[in-house]
């Protein structure tokens, strides 16, 4: 087997545990929030109903909380395993972030959890309710200092390269935190969480419904769902458009992946829908698309926030473009071989003991270091991501978050007119019902474009993820990688059971 395959078997492997990982840790994030406002509804107005409604849903987010900690411990061992490279560069940066959520949020989360399940006989209802908001913004407080890490891993700022340890070290701990692509990546997953637990809980409220069962409980819960869910969503809106425009800034070949942009343009249009042409090879002259509807100016102004702007394309990134100062992957390609090249040229003259030859082997690698993952790739071509994965995954995104907007605002305005009885509109109710799936392919068509977007490259621009590959034995990568497929479906199934047994209990037996 060659290398390529083990490490497309190290990059199944990780992609299949954060997938799945990503198929319980948007629950947690928005149920949490939505738990702790019924709590709090309870607590200002001592309506039983509202106890009973509370402890129904505490009960599946514990559910889900317990089986999504160990996908979650999994992945962060996976580093260590399969990502042995990559963890010996930057580990210095990268744990950082991963060590403050461990010692502080999840410590927080896991702590006042036990207080919010089983505390409620035990400490008083105003404690109760701080244990439950602790243990909602604890959730939320993991999810940042991940998301840090992964957005230092797009646009690495902060640190600087010692080129005697060949690591790269922190140098400013508050530019890591405050990256803005980690802020705004951490804001749009947060509330994509917040959109899912929003739509689990009108669906679920809904088959109630449905069935003629807890009428109104059902409708008090889809009130605050929907509430929450449209606000959110609509923030989602607005947090997906920052991270469009700072994937343009710092990441230009992402965004013209998901646009199928080839060609730059002035004033680009956005497109609404289309079907990219299968036939389009790089470099040439054939239309991108067989079909496309788009939005005139739309592109250019959320990539660059004005009018009269230059928009690349895939073969401007990859081929150059001297007219807007782009220089082509083959230049960077040189430029990265020149950074490696120059650092083994320091190693050996600091052997030797060669100052001079260290000091211009270091200038060299210095004016060089931006390009330095470039030297490793085999192919200029190898630079473009799959375009079509990363195109179809962020127009599904859009639309279905569109259209998540349009079922919120609807069920709240049904749910509270006194024109409709909504627990009569059935079809509607079966809508709800079966758009819970949709919130979490709509979530795991948002991280493909964040992570399939970004390819070749584990740190942007400075490490492609070939090297910073373990070198492991493949049959040891195929074999863990079939036990945690078994083992997380599983998981799933066993989450599902044990859910829908819940559900169909209902809200009685939580009293």
């Amino acid at each position: 087997m060659s290398e390529m395959d083990f490490v497309d078997w190290s990059r199944a492997q990780f992609a299949l545990t954060a997938i799945y990982h990503f198929l319980f840790v948007p629950l947690t994030l928005g149920l949490s929030f939505i738990i702790a406002i019924m709590e709090t509804i309870y607590v200002k107005t001592g309506d039983k109903a509202w106890l009973e409604i509370t402890k129904f849903w505490l009960k599946l987010f514990g559910i889900n909380f317990a089986i999504g900690v160990a996908t979650g411990i999994i992945m962060e061992f996976e580093f260590g395993t399969n990502w042995a490279n990559y963890s010996w560069f930057v580990g210095d940066i990268f744990g950082a972030p991963l060590a403050i959520e461990g010692l502080l949020a999840f410590f927080m989360e896991s702590t006042f959890f036990a207080i919010m399940f089983f505390g409620w006989d035990k400490v008083s209802k105003k404690f109760h309710l701080f244990s439950t908001w602790l243990v909602a913004i604890g959730s939320n407080l993991s999810a940042l200092w991940i998301l840090i890490a992964n957005g230092w891993m797009q646009y690495p700022i902060g640190m600087k390269f010692n080129p005697d340890t060949a690591r790269m070290e922190m140098q400013n701990f508050f530019e890591v935190a405050l990256n803005p692509l980690g802020i705004t990546k951490f804001l749009h997953t947060v509330t994509s969480g917040y959109t899912i637990s929003a739509l689990f809980v009108i669906g679920i409220s809904a088959w109630f419904l449905i069935q003629k069962r807890h009428i109104l409980l059902a409708k008090k819960s889809i009130v605050v769902a929907s509430a929450f869910g449209l606000i959110t969503s609509a923030f989602l809106l607005l947090s997906g458009d920052e991270s469009a425009y700072l994937a343009a800034q710092k990441q230009p070949m992402k965004l013209a992946a998901m646009e199928g942009l080839y060609k730059g343009e002035k004033n680009a249009g956005l497109v609404a829908a289309g079907i990219l042409n299968p036939a389009k090879k790089l470099g040439d002259e054939s239309d991108a698309f067989l079909f496309e509807i788009k939005v005139p100016y739309a592109l250019g102004i959320m990539a660059n926030r004005e009018l009269d702007s230059f928009t690349p394309g895939i073969n401007d990134l990859l081929y150059g473009n001297s007219e807007h100062n782009l220089i082509s992957v083959e230049e960077k390609m040189a430029k990265g071989k020149v950074a490696i090249e120059a650092l083994k040229n320091y190693k050996e003259a600091k052997k030797a003991n060669d100052e001079s030859l260290m000091k211009s082997s270091l200038s060299n690698l210095e004016s060089n270091l931006n390009f330095l993952g470039y030297g490793y790739l085999k192919d200029a071509k190898d630079a473009v991501p799959p375009v079509a994965l990363t195109f179809y995954s962020f127009h599904i995104m859009v639309a279905l978050g569109t259209y998540f907007i349009a079922l919120f605002a609807i069920t709240l305005y049904l749910n509270l007119s006194r024109k409709y009885k909504f627990e009569n509109i059935r079809a509607f109710l079966w809508i709800c019902l079966f758009t819970i799936p949709l919130g979490y392919i709509a979530a795991e068509a948002g991280w493909i474009v964040a992570e399939v977007g970004r390819q070749p490259w584990a740190i942007q621009d400075l490490m492609t993820v070939g090297v910073g590959a373990t070198n492991l034995s493949d049959s040891n990568v195929k074999i863990s990688f079939i036990l945690f497929a078994v083992l997380f479906t599983v998981l799933l199934i066993a989450e599902i059971k044990i859910m829908l047994k819940q559900i169909k209990i209902g809200f009685n037996d939580h009293a």
